[in-house]
């Protein structure tokens, strides 16, 4: 079985998603906005300089699913979806995987972003299977915590790897699209890796070693 994995945020569409659900709820005041959209931006931009601490960022994004009941939840996520997904969504992105499936490959995203948020979307997208960082759920409800491995930067190999081993697949022929230098250590150990719209240092990469660049936008 042939994988085409995806990387989500920046690659399949045109924004990210992590960073959206942030703004969504400082814009519907479910969190204090001021105090939130500072935080969150400086988080993104430690993301793209490559500076990002994974466990503080998920103490900070995944406090507000803690912090209300999963019925509220479920409602400004579909909200969210309708309002502020469904218009980064990319034409090129669909039919590539589109493409992809229809040589008989087996589709995969993986994401640093959490489950909650980026579950629909691979939904939207059709996918076969999603890996993404995991919070936490006791008794229906987020606790604020994480449950396994953030599937970020070293990470994604560790959850592909594992993901690998239980279901006896291998990356023989595989792809890797994404837009950021964050993926490099998962783009070096597929057979295919392409740099999708990416950022400098990926793009400055992706050409030293002769890899496919290209744009869904």
């Amino acid at each position: 079985m042939t994988l085409a994995i995806f990387d989500l945020d920046n690659t399949l569409i045109a924004g990210d998603s992590d960073h959206a659900w942030g703004q969504f709820l400082a814009d519907k005041g479910i969190v204090n906005a001021e105090e939130y959209e500072k935080a969150n931006d400086q988080f993104y931009q430690d993301y793209l300089s490559g500076k990002l601490d994974m466990t503080r960022y998920l103490e900070f994004s995944l406090a507000p699913l803690a912090a209300h009941p999963m019925t509220s939840l479920l409602q400004w996520r579909e909200q969210f979806v309708n309002e502020r997904i469904k218009p980064l969504m990319l034409n090129k992105a669909e039919a590539l995987v589109r493409s992809h499936r229809e040589q008989g490959h087996y589709i995969l995203i993986i994401t640093a972003t959490n489950r909650f948020v980026t579950e629909p979307i691979a939904e939207l997208l059709g996918v076969d299977h999603l890996i993404a960082t995991d919070p936490e759920i006791i008794d229906n409800r987020y606790t604020g915590a994480i449950s396994g491995i953030p599937s970020f930067k070293e990470g994604k190999v560790t959850r592909l790897n594992n993901w690998l081993k239980e279901q006896q697949y291998s990356l023989e022929g595989s792809y890797f699209y994404s837009d950021s230098h964050n993926d490099l250590p998962l783009l070096e150990i597929v057979d295919t890796p392409v740099a999708v719209d990416a950022d400098e240092k990926l793009t400055s990469h992706a050409m030293q070693n002769n890899w496919k660049i290209i744009s869904l936008r």
